[in-house]
């Protein structure tokens, strides 16, 4: 965790809440936490029914 907050620059307490079954993390902090992991988010249409 330490890791991931210096990567983010997120406070470890403030990583901790926003990914607890509690936290309600902001889109921006996602977005933070998916590019230190190397995670890239990329948009699709959805299929229609």
């Amino acid at each position: 965790m330490t890791a991931l907050a210096r990567e983010t620059g997120l406070a470890r307490d403030t990583l901790y809440k926003a990914l607890s079954g509690k936290g309600n993390p902001s889109f921006g902090t996602i977005l933070k936490v998916m590019h230190a992991l190397g995670i890239k988010l990329q948009p699709r249409t959805a299929a229609r029914p």
